[in-house]
């Protein structure tokens, strides 16, 4: 995604300026090629040479430095910028973009640029509520540029409160973000992920290895790609991709309440997650205490929440399940595709080195009722991108219109 792409990093003066230094050397190992800009106020927290030497790339201060190749410097550099971050944002910088001044390197750039615009501002926090501010950023909003929504936290002034730029990792989801095609825009999609927890008692629980790597992966495509994203997740350590409504479950029981609450209005459905298919029948109230002989656990059925699903689909809707098999992987996921009534079903065998649980890959095989595609072994975003293109071709049918 970021391979070759011409990336403009807008730096003006604020104390956290010297993250971003940590996001071009981010960004420079993705491939991109980047740019920076530095207000004259930038240049009294970190130097010049720090991006410089992180970029390859001279960075720019001076509207009028002689020092370049005889050009327009800030039209030349717009035609060939593919998107903009400014950040940290300050006040001062938010209220001359809104209002098109441009009266140094910065500012006369981004009038010239054409291409995404994004800013994350960081301020004190009495400045980033102030009214007038807050006018500002709704005024770059109005003109289609984004800005991020700063973290809460200590500032260098001293308070603790809204105003925090965010950490490099995020600003760079909003870059990719920014640059990926959006061919599922205002398409409503509902991803499930993780594992249940089924209670035994307050101590213990039945549950299974599944880490919801996959679902997060899925979940976070779609959003890059525009979709409006639902994730329906149990217990995971991983952090929720930006931009996606959560709803954390916990039982199988859960899980269902949550899906069947709002798949009455999703597009497409894709439930990666690994429901627990039995639970005890009865949960004690008070830890079981060990006994010196064995112990019998009287289990019952959870719900068939795809099974529901696809008996209950509404016209349009595409479903999407996953099938983890050890043996007869093909055979056992066709018959869970028809049984179920589902569009498509990934199927993938957990003894194949790459594609068990907790793997940052995967090797699957989609299925739908009259076509099969093997993919190779390949990261779990690859994985992603290629089912959500998949399903993007089956669901809008051979006339390429939904």
């Amino acid at each position: 995604m970021l391979q070759g792409k011409h990336i403009v990093l807008g730096v003006t003066g604020s104390i956290a300026a010297f993250k971003i230094a940590s996001l071009a050397s981010m960004l420079k190992k993705r491939g991109a090629d980047i740019t920076v800009i530095m207000t004259q106020n930038a240049t009294n927290f970190i130097n010049p040479i720090t991006f410089e030497s992180l970029t390859g790339n001279k960075c720019l201060v001076d509207t009028f430095d002689r020092n370049f190749q005889h050009s327009v410097e800030h039209v030349s550099l717009a035609k060939q910028t593919d998107v903009v971050l400014v950040a940290p944002a300050s006040a001062n910088v938010i209220a001359k973009a809104a209002h098109g001044i441009a009266d140094d390197m910065l500012t006369t750039t981004l009038l010239a640029c054409q291409c995404p615009k994004i800013f994350a501002p960081a301020m004190n926090t009495r400045m980033y509520q102030n009214p007038i501010v807050q006018d500002n950023m709704n005024l770059l909003q109005h003109y289609g540029m984004e800005v991020i929504m700063p973290a809460t936290g200590y500032l260098a002034c001293g308070d603790t409160g809204e105003g925090k730029m965010p950490e490099p990792e995020l600003l760079m989801e909003y870059i990719i973000k920014a640059l990926c095609p959006k061919d599922m825009e205002g398409v409503r999609v509902l991803v499930t992920a993780g594992a249940t927890r089924e209670k035994i008692d307050p101590v213990r629980y039945i549950t299974n290895h599944s880490t919801g790597k996959m679902g997060y992966a899925i979940a976070r495509a779609a959003m890059l790609r525009g979709a409006q994203v639902t994730l329906v997740s149990g217990k995971t350590e991983l952090e929720p991709p930006m931009g996606v409504c959560v709803i954390n479950i916990e039982s199988a029981a859960e899980m269902e309440e949550a899906v069947k609450g709002c798949a009455g209005t999703q597009d497409i459905i894709i439930k990666a997650a690994a429901v627990a298919d039995y639970r005890p029948r009865y949960a004690a109230d008070e830890k079981v205490k060990k006994k010196d002989d064995e112990m019998q656990l009287e289990l019952e059925r959870t719900e068939d929440i795809l099974g529901f699903l696809g008996a209950h689909k509404k016209e349009g809707q595409f479903l999407c399940g996953f099938s983890m098999e050890t043996e007869h992987m093909l055979e056992n996921s066709r018959k869970k595709l028809e049984k179920k009534n589902l569009d498509l079903i990934v199927a993938n065998n957990l003894k194949q080195a790459g594609a068990g649980f907790g793997t940052d890959t995967n090797i699957v095989t989609l299925i739908s009722p009259d076509n099969t595609v093997q993919l190779p072994l390949m990261s779990k975003e690859e994985v992603s991108d290629k089912l959500l293109t998949h399903i993007m071709e089956e669901w809008k049918g051979a006339d390429g219109v939904r």
